[in-house]
């Protein structure tokens, strides 16, 4: 499924929505052809043309602009442009007053003759134009007689030529220095899922638990960490022992670009980020710049490709110049590697000193409720996560399996106080620091004012009721500003219940399992659920379960004890 209003119209409707939102950009009537608002800026000066098959966005009518191209022509989905729009681009920026025109094409055979026709067709009227072919994949060991493909290094070809049009450099001399540049640019992409052509079916399939390197290279690799995909990619673009390698040295200075082919998060994107500036500075290349994002996408691809470009000083002036193109992004010019990236935290309190605590009478009763708490919460990770995915994030059963590893590792190097006080504090702390979301908050909440009614002389059944009031009383009082949803209803009525006994007897499974039922018909005021229709929450909510099973396991260690 595509949101687009018909495959026939969609090209021409996604190059209106570009113009209309951009204020520098129009279009050249009859023509599949973005063009700079201020063509008469370009008198004299070298412009620069590219173009290609649509469903690569931004690319390339996002990268228009002062600075970077001067116009761009769409073909349809993945399919070249034809030569008539071409040469009306061209010559429509000649007529403007340019000094000569740049054609910056992919290395595909459709762009390769179609661009190359209108060049001839443009100098018969006489027209100064010259092409530079991008062909930077470094997919193939051994490329076929077509050559390596022009893929996202094309974006950086489109930045440093631009950059030197707009300080006045001729044709000659953009096409002598971007030539030399390709030299050192190499790309390579991966994808976790095939895409699709508006009315088409996928390009092609994938098996799951695979990836396909290369992008049509056909290469399958077994899905892995974000770690390992990134020191493959690496380590492929790199290899000397293939044709269409990039030669890549340790203390070269590189331009990193990660590019998005389409459907990766932004959090996915970030992660691949981090692993492939961490695997260039390994090997000692030092990272000058890096951006993330999409640049030259495969419409829905479920993937990611690496370029690297080798760079000098030179080459990092053109890149870092300003340009008003509205897809390129706004990078930092201070070089990534070699800078501090991380800023000292301001002092905080002082966290509670469990690890000079003594053991007491309680201790061992105390862990052995912890240990089953633990076992039971991650017992019922898939459980809680599955009822959360009704009305959450579905991560409730994570959350709580969370803050058990967390109370497990904390076990396992600490010993249990003898005051229930400080081990409702130590809780309290650990949760509020591991556990994360709003559950993290909450639990600690009513653990840090559970801990102050509790003494290592005052530990009995009526002060455990007295503090769980307190915890209870703490989270209504938050609730009436922003913490409410409903499990904590059930957490108020496992405190009152045993607030009002004196004793923790009557607070049976049975009374648990009606107040877990009970929250099937509550509404919830705040988080996700509140913006779920009613008729779709039916089930016990997943902290209300949560709580239960905490509750049934320190009564099941009582009674074991006992």
């Amino acid at each position: 499924m595509k949101l687009i209003n018909s495959e026939d119209s969609c090209v021409d409707e996604a190059l209106w929505g570009l113009v209309r939102a951009t204020g520098g950009l129009s279009l050249l009537r009859g023509h599949r052809v973005v063009v700079r608002s201020d063509l008469q800026s370009l008198k004299g000066k070298v412009a620069l043309l590219s173009g290609g098959g649509s469903g690569h966005e931004p690319a390339h009518g996002g990268y228009i602009g002062a600075g970077m191209l001067s116009a761009a022509v769409a073909g349809g989905v993945f399919a070249s442009p034809p030569p008539t729009s071409i040469l009306a681009a061209i010559l429509s920026l000649h007529n403007a007053g340019a000094s000569g025109i740049l054609l910056i094409v992919k290395n595909y055979t459709g762009d390769r003759l179609n661009f190359g026709l209108a060049a001839e067709q443009a100098r018969n009227h006489g027209v100064a134009v010259d092409m530079v072919i991008v062909a930077e994949d470094c997919a193939f060991d051994r490329p076929s007689k077509a050559g390596r493909r022009g893929l996202c290094g094309t974006v950086f070809i489109h930045k440093l030529a631009g950059a030197l049009a707009e300080e006045g450099c001729s044709l000659d001399q953009i096409v002598s220095k971007v030539t030399e540049v390709l030299k050192g640019i190499g790309t390579l992409g991966v994808s976790l899922s095939p895409c699709s052509v508006p009315g088409c079916l996928p390009s092609f399939e994938l098996p799951p638990g695979d990836m396909e390197l290369g992008l049509g290279e056909d290469r399958r690799i077994d899905v892995s960490s974000a770690d390992e995909v990134v020191r493959t990619m690496i380590e492929h673009m790199t290899n000397p022992n293939s044709q269409s390698h990039l030669p890549l040295q340790s203390g070269d200075t590189v331009v990193l670009c990660v590019n998005n082919l389409g459907a990766l998060s932004c959090l996915e994107m970030s992660v691949v980020t981090r692993a492939t500036i961490s695997c260039l500075e390994a090997r000692g290349v030092v990272v000058a710049r890096t951006m993330t994002g999409s640049f030259m996408t495969s419409l829905e691809m479920a993937g990611v490709s690496l370029t690297l470009m080798k760079a000098d000083q030179e080459v990092l002036t053109l890149f870092d110049a300003r340009t008003s193109a509205p897809a390129w992004p706004n990078l930092s010019s201070v070089s990534v590697s070699g800078r501090s990236c991380v800023t000292e935290a301001p002092v905080m309190s002082s966290k509670p000193q469990d690890d000079t605590q003594n053991e007491g009478p309680l201790s061992p009763v105390m862990r052995k409720a912890l240990e089953k708490i633990c076992s039971t919460l991650l017992e019922k990770q898939e459980e809680l996560n599955s009822l959360d995915r009704t009305a959450g994030d579905g991560d409730c059963g994570n959350t709580h399996a969370q803050a058990a590893r967390a109370i497990q590792e904390w076990l396992q190097g600490h010993v249990v106080p003898g005051c229930p006080g400080r081990l409702l504090s130590i809780l309290a702390g650990l949760l509020e620091e591991k556990m994360g979301g709003s559950s993290g908050a909450l639990y600690s909440l009513f653990l840090t004012a559970a801990a102050g009614h509790m003494t290592e002389g005052r530990s009995n059944t009526a002060a455990w009721a007295t503090a769980m009031h307190a915890g209870t009383q703490a989270m209504r009082r938050c609730k009436s500003r922003e913490c409410f949803n409903v499990y904590n209803v059930c957490l108020w009525s496992f405190g009152g219940n045993l607030a009002n006994s004196k004793c923790l007897k009557p607070l049976k499974r049975r009374v648990l399992e009606q107040r877990v039922e009970s929250t099937r018909d509550l509404t919830a005021r705040a988080g996700r659920a509140s913006y779920i229709a009613a008729d779709r929450v039916t089930l016990p909510d997943p902290g209300a379960v949560a709580v239960a099973a905490i509750f049934t396991a320190v009564m099941e260690t009582l009674q074991t004890g006992s």
